[in-house]
């Protein structure tokens, strides 16, 4: 009969490859975390160990429900500020029409609406680099 061949497997890697080893103990509620992590990035325990490691720079571990959650509050936060600022706006309309709206009141107002509005635009910037990091 012919010559049977024996499968070989992946090949076997010229470079790269990993042959050290760690072994690393762990609390059980440290074990938890990290079984949480793995989970929730939906990567294996020894490439999370890796990145947190060694820090690759192209790939930043986060945890995304403490992120969501975060910017949840921020984006309430700012609808909060808004709303104060309308509020502001209008109650300073109504001061002018009866003509005792004094001007350090609407410099000072002016001067608070443009920190707002470097506040917002600071945080958009943080939020899109943190969306151009998470699509690495």
């Amino acid at each position: 009969m012919g010559e049977q061949k024996k499968l070989a497997g992946r090949p076997a890697l010229k470079e790269g490859k990993r042959s050290k080893k760690i072994d690393v103990r762990f609390t059980e509620d440290e074990y938890k975390l990290v079984l949480e992590l793995e989970k929730q990035l939906g990567i294996g325990k020894a490439e999370l160990v890796r990145l947190r490691v060694l820090q690759d720079g192209n790939k930043t571990v986060v945890n995304a429900r403490e992120l969501v959650a975060k910017l949840d509050l921020i984006g309430a936060e700012l609808a909060r500020a808004g709303n104060n600022i309308n509020q502001l706006a209008r109650y300073g309309n109504v001061m002018q029409l009866k003509e005792v709206l004094e001007p350090q009141v609407i410099i000072r107002f002016n001067e608070l609406l443009d920190q707002y509005i470097g506040t917002q635009q600071a945080l958009e910037i943080a939020i899109r680099k943190i969306i151009r990091m998470m699509g690495r």
